[in-house]
């Protein structure tokens, strides 16, 4: 290891600077410590607004919600849910699917945007039929993206094909743009 070099005459061993101690090395550390721990508790003032599709104020509850599904006697079943602040106005959205709980088969899925209800005690409002079962389509994934959400949806060409194995699929997605909800569909695949 190379010496700095010092003027010739001169000599470090006495400065008291040039020399790290382990005291030193606990006084910074102690320091920088005590400035992120400040940090990490203090926000400058708006720091919680919402932006991009964070949720402050949870979305609605999708299993008190009514939804427009007959399923005759059975229940509907929400087979998932997502919440997203569409209109990043710090008051979050539910995106659920739901489907009948026919206890066998694959009954397709309707897909739903839910809001707060103007009252406190009164059930979310379903405002917006995504995906509607009539389709016959299955949603295979939802996933929230920024101030949006997307899903993949699954479903038969006709009668004929089995059940068990779908040979549609198209992947769809929500944004919300200029004060509206819009769907954007990728292209369709020719098979799964």
């Amino acid at each position: 290891m190379q010496q700095s070099a010092a003027p010739q005459g001169a000599t470090t061993d006495g400065l008291p600077h040039t020399h790290a101690r382990p005291r030193h090395w606990l006084v910074t550390a102690v320091g920088v410590a005590a400035v992120t721990g400040v940090a990490a508790f203090v926000q400058p003032t708006g720091a919680g607004a919402t932006s991009g599709g964070a949720v402050a104020t949870a979305g609605p509850d999708a299993t008190v919600a009514e939804y427009p599904l007959d399923c005759g006697p059975f229940d509907v079943l929400v087979t998932d849910q997502a919440e997203v602040d569409l209109d990043a106005d710090g008051q979050g959205e539910t995106v659920a699917v739901v489907r009948c709980d026919a206890g066998s088969g694959s009954p397709p899925n309707g897909m739903y945007l839910l809001t707060h209800a103007a009252g406190t005690d009164a059930a979310p409002e379903v405002t917006a039929t995504l995906v509607d079962p009539g389709e016959q389509m299955t949603v295979d994934r939802l996933a929230t993206e920024g101030a949006g959400f997307s899903a993949r949806l699954v479903g038969y060409s006709s009668p004929d094909v089995r059940r068990c194995c779908p040979d549609l699929q198209r992947d769809v997605r929500w944004e919300w743009r200029d004060g509206r909800l819009e769907l954007i569909a990728d292209r369709a695949p020719n098979s799964v």
